[in-house]
């Protein structure tokens, strides 16, 4: 960094690494016609998610989900709740739909003036198969920030997200990071 580009890395910003929102209980549990909708919209055919005889031949030896499946369910909405997107472009019909949008367990912004925000990739880590029946508990924390330099001599940041989901016995179902750029 040369000596006139401010670090974008304040202490402000360095305080939010580990600040985690409330854990939220999932609205609904995960269920056969959720299941069957999920796997149909991302076209995944496999019989351990629909066919029970098949199912209790494998190593789960129950119909399971798929893994992912749980990162959707947290943005699910009761049916008396307020949408959050369609009060996002209330607010300002410019939105993106996804930045200032405020759901149930949402994070603290990070104190910057950089806005804008790109996708830098998402990761799974999977512990165990959710089962029909399950309640789906989820916690997002900031666990890392990192800045870099563009081409253009500004810096940047790298803001990673981490989620885990656990069901109704505590157990760690998946954990999620989902990376994003500030610029």
């Amino acid at each position: 960094m040369t000596q006139e580009t401010q670090s974008a890395l304040t202490p402000e910003v360095k305080a939010m690494i580990g600040v985690a929102g409330e854990v939220i209980e999932g609205w609904g549990v995960v269920d056969k016609e959720y299941l069957r909708r999920f796997t149909q919209a991302v076209m995944d055919p496999d019989p351990r998610y629909w066919d029970e005889d098949f199912a209790k031949t494998t190593q789960y030896g129950e119909i399971i989900t798929p893994p992912i499946m749980v990162s959707y369910m947290s943005s699910r909405i009761r049916p008396d709740q307020e949408d959050p997107i369609t009060k996002a472009f209330e607010e300002d019909p410019m939105s993106d739909g996804i930045g200032r949008v405020e759901r149930p367990g949402s994070l603290p912004r990070i104190p910057t003036d950089l806005v804008r925000v790109l996708n830098a990739g998402n990761e799974l880590e999977i512990y165990r198969y959710p089962s029909i029946g399950d309640k789906v508990f989820f916690q997002h924390k900031y666990s890392d920030i990192r800045e870099r330099v563009g081409r253009d001599g500004k810096p940047f940041l790298i803001i990673t997200t981490e989620t885990t989901y656990k069901n109704q016995n505590d157990e760690v179902l998946c954990i999620t990071r989902a990376s994003s750029i500030r610029r």
